[in-house]
């Protein structure tokens, strides 16, 4: 995709967070791979404002922080980098604050393997990482550790992060997060969940292996 077109399909993600029940006002945000920058929506400003010229650009490698654009980046801009330099095959990163997912991480509960799609995520759980200040270097280790071998991860007291190998994936993760996250309370309230093990999750990566998660974006394992 172009440079134009990645920031028109950044901007229509950031609505659909919204419209799809999955984030509230400015508070999510979401950056994409474009080369050797990492294009990211600009800090407080409502999505149905943001033109694609808002759009702030980051170097991935080089000086630290450094932007450019006609606004500034999401304040949460520090995890955003971190990951893309950490993780290579991630090009695309959601951040949002759904309600389920959100309540999880204000318990500080880990996701457990209550329903095979947890293994969307790359295990057996979505940690959650502990609590630190939005926007801060702190914030983003803790998510860094969190995220390590995993797709997705919960932030105490905050919300949750979402990685994906395109905008697509990670859109579709994000929904997927939310969905088990509803499913996991749901299911606490009703008593203590059954929870599947490593070899089940083992056996339901064997399968998506073969059934086109990896190849097709939003692949439903049903």
């Amino acid at each position: 995709m172009s440079d134009l077109d990645l920031r028109k399909a950044l901007i229509s993600a950031c609505q659909q967070m919204n419209a799809l029940g999955i984030n509230q006002g400015t508070s999510g945000n979401i950056s994409v791979r474009h080369g050797d920058t990492m294009l990211i929506s600009p800090s407080a400003t409502p999505y149905h404002l943001i033109e694609p010229d808002m759009i702030a650009a980051m170097p991935i490698e080089g000086e630290y922080g450094a932007w450019t654009g006609k606004l500034k980046p999401s304040t949460e801009w520090r995890f955003h980098l971190d990951i893309m330099r950490a993780r290579p095959e991630v090009n695309a990163i959601v951040h949002s604050h759904p309600t389920f997912a959100t309540t999880l991480a204000i318990a500080r509960r880990d996701i457990e393997a209550c329903h095979y799609m947890v293994a969307a995520f790359g295990g057996v759980d979505v940690r959650c990482a502990p609590y630190a200040t939005f926007g801060t270097k702190e914030l983003s280790v803790h998510a860094l550790k969190a995220l390590e071998g995993r797709m997705g991860c919960l932030l105490a007291n905050h919300g949750m992060i979402v990685l994906g190998e395109n905008l697509d994936k990670a859109m579709w993760r994000a929904v997927e997060l939310e969905t088990i996250s509803r499913q996991y309370y749901h299911a606490l309230v009703l008593g203590k969940p059954h929870i599947l093990s490593a070899a089940d999750i083992d056996a339901t990566l064997a399968q998506f292996s073969g059934y086109g998660l990896q190849d097709d974006a939003g692949a439903d394992a049903a």
